[in-house]
């Protein structure tokens, strides 16, 4: 039996089993001269230190230094494994492209897909396994990772398979956990096929991912997947067993974030233009709106209105988006920033949204994303005493010490 105790902690945590909504979200725990004891990488103790109970022979103890100790962070949005770079990409878009523009030239999604058809699965698997070490390094302990990509039949499944593998080859470090997007973008080779290409999903893909991921994405957007294709894509996948994803409502106001609702995904993402009716239908549901402030930076756009969400009642949570694209970025520091300083979120609504419900947006809040008896022991020692130096410390990581099921692994 392995324990170990963090003592004299400066406890922030947000409590309970499922995503928080709206005003919830900033109902954050605060024990100082806290103590967290775990046992076999669950907590089995949160609570002052005068009430401990009897230690395990051989704990290990940890001493925290009077520093703030929060749940391990969740980064419930990535496309972590790809082939190539697309740097040009950016500097077109800083002369004024937009990301449709890229896309309609023949760059965007299409110019990544052409790199990872052609990139060896080893080669992928490297590149993906810097990134998740360079996201332990920032207190993220479980990352979301989606195929989407290949758009063939066996760039997908290489993609899978390359997740799968970085899934159990990190599983004393960080979490993973697999998402299909073969409906990221319609291939060239469907050019003007639209319909024949959601066949494809439908009839070949879905019967050959469904043990290779757990949910299912579709890049809801206009003049690729539109509302009537990416509704009968999510019915087939939710029949075959598949949780459900959804980019929903990123360039244009299309109702994605209503379908997400009709139809019982996990989450809806990105949110840029999402309406009233929307953000409501999110809150009445109960699906998490996973917001993507990274993206809207880099692409130079408006912020989703994480405000107006939260205060209608939806459970907001906040994730990264790193891909090659639109947003070459897993900076967990600068979501902070760009959540409180331009999103107009609290301290402690950004804590929630960065761990318990990330974790909803995984379908994992049972058992991540809070300090709690019961959970696992994923935890953050910070370089500070309290949590407002997340985004007062702008942009820049102030972890101290990860701990990945009771472990210190950074």
């Amino acid at each position: 039996m392995e324990s170990i105790l963090i003592k004299n902690a400066n406890i922030f945590t947000p409590q309970g089993n499922r995503a928080l909504k709206g005003e919830e979200m900033a109902h954050i725990l605060n024990i100082k001269g806290g103590a967290v004891l775990c046992v076999d990488g669950v907590i089995s103790y949160v609570g002052s230190e005068d009430s401990l109970p009897q230690l395990p022979a051989d704990c290990k103890v940890v001493d925290a230094g009077g520093r703030a100790l929060v749940p391990g962070f969740i980064d419930s949005h990535t496309h972590l494994v790809f082939g190539g770079y697309r740097p040009d990409e950016f500097e077109w878009r800083l002369n004024g492209d937009t990301y449709m523009s890229i896309m309609e030239r023949g760059g965007g999604i299409q110019s990544t897909v052409n790199a990872t058809r052609t990139e060896d699965a080893e080669s992928l698997k490297c590149k993906a396994q810097c990134f998740l070490n360079r996201m332990t390094e920032m207190g993220v302990t479980t990352v979301e990772a989606k195929s989407g990509y290949g758009l063939d039949r066996d760039t997908e499944l290489k993609m899978l398979d390359v997740i799968d593998t970085l899934s159990r080859d990190n599983a004393d470090r960080i979490g993973v956990v697999s998402t299909f997007l073969g409906a990221h973008a319609v291939p060239s080779e469907f050019k003007g096929r639209t319909s024949e290409y959601v066949d494809f999903i439908i009839n070949e893909m879905i019967p050959l991912v469904q043990d290779k991921a757990e949910f299912f994405d579709i890049f809801t957007e206009k003049n690729v997947f539109e509302i009537e294709d990416s509704r009968r894509m999510m019915q087939a996948a939710k029949n075959a067993g598949f949780k459900l994803k959804l980019h929903a409502d990123e360039i244009v106001t299309l109702g994605g974030s209503e379908l997400a609702a009709e139809m019982g995904a996990v989450s809806a993402d990105h949110l840029l233009h999402i309406s009233d009716e929307g953000g409501r239908a999110l809150a009445d549901k109960g699906v998490v709106a996973a917001l993507l402030p990274l993206t809207a930076f880099a692409l130079k756009e408006p912020f989703a209105p994480a405000r107006k969400l939260i205060d209608a009642g939806a459970a907001v949570a906040l994730a990264t988006d790193l891909n090659p694209g639109s947003c070459f970025s897993g900076s967990i520091p600068l979501t902070i920033a760009l959540a409180c300083i331009y999103m107009r979120m609290s301290i402690q609504e950004t804590l929630s949204a960065l761990t318990l419900n990330a974790a909803a947006a995984i379908d994992r809040a049972d058992s991540l994303g809070s300090i709690e008896v019961g959970k696992r022991a994923d935890m953050v020692i910070l370089e500070f005493e309290g949590i407002n130096s997340l985004p007062y410390y702008v942009g820049m990581n102030c972890v101290r010490e990860v701990f990945k099921n009771g472990k210190s692994i950074f």
